[in-house]
């Protein structure tokens, strides 16, 4: 999946988790990244915010601390 289909895809939910109180809009998104989002997606993910999050909304960056990073993918 290409980096700007992620954030896409993290912005949207973040627009959602907005319309909650702050916290509860925090943990929702993370929880539910946590839950659907494979672990190659979340790998990806953390891609983009290890390189400064370009194109994330605030509440997605404030949500990657509380998101499992995966452990590196095994070369083959």
């Amino acid at each position: 999946m290409s980096a700007e289909k992620l954030v896409h895809m993290a912005n949207q939910i973040a627009l959602f988790m907005e319309s909650k109180p702050h916290a509860e809009g925090v943990a929702s998104l993370a929880s539910h990244i946590n839950d659907f989002w494979e672990p190659r997606m979340r790998r990806q993910f953390f891609e983009v915010v290890d390189a400064g999050g370009p194109g994330l909304r605030p509440l997605v960056l404030e949500a990657a601390a509380q998101i499992r990073r995966p452990a590196p993918e095994a070369a083959h």
